[in-house]
């Protein structure tokens, strides 16, 4: 089950969602897959014995996908507790890994959805990310990521795109305390660097 420590940063986060822009028509779908869709209709696009839980909201699941063309990998999160299961993010990694084709795509991006609201990169543009976010018709608020990275460590090289529909993830949070009271789990000692007189520095330190 989630911690609650993780719960306070990502809750606030959820609900205090700035930049809204209103002018541009917000996305909703890529490759097949749609924001706030059904699960159920695409069940034959996915790899189900790839299911695992999303790290600390372990109702909302994450899928891989079939392959498609013109993307290396993509994901799925979607929802369990808030029924049916709807699609929440979808996360592709082109397969183009190339700046030339992430420049192209940008440039293209601007086109369609304005400026971006966020730069979300490093100073050093070892990873390159844009963020859009937008409120729809419907009032989904919904966020769009598109990044380039060269650093080919913990975070895979190359080009990704990731869109969120926020709302989605805010009711999937509502759902599992109200379903689930008190189930945060046994929470893990305090620890404040600070206050602590004797620290056991071996505990911190790689052998």
């Amino acid at each position: 089950y989630m911690s609650k420590n993780m719960l306070w940063i990502l809750v606030p986060a959820l609900f205090l969602w700035p930049s809204i822009c209103l002018s541009a028509e917000a996305p909703h779908e890529l490759a097949g897959f749609r924001l706030g869709g059904k699960m159920a209709a695409h069940m034959q696009r996915i790899k189900p014995d790839t299911i695992l839980p999303v790290r600390y909201l372990e109702s909302l699941k994450e899928v891989e996908t079939k392959d498609i063309w013109g993307y290396k990998t993509g994901l799925i999160n979607y929802t369990t507790c808030t029924t049916p299961p709807r699609i929440a993010r979808i996360k592709f990694k082109y397969a183009d890994s190339s700046k030339t084709f992430y420049e192209a795509l940008l440039k293209r991006f601007k086109k369609r959805f304005g400026q971006p609201e966020e730069y979300r990169g490093d100073p050093f543009h070892v990873v390159i990310a844009w963020k859009w976010a937008f409120l729809d018709e419907n009032n989904n608020d919904i966020s769009l990521i598109l990044q380039h990275n060269t650093r080919d460590e913990e975070e895979k090289q190359g080009n990704s795109i990731k869109l969120t529909m926020w709302n989605l993830f805010r009711q999937e949070i509502r759902c599992f305390e109200k379903k689930h009271p008190g189930s945060a789990g046994s929470e893990r000692p305090a620890f404040n660097f600070s206050e602590t007189s004797s620290i056991e520095w071996e505990t911190f330190i790689p052998q």
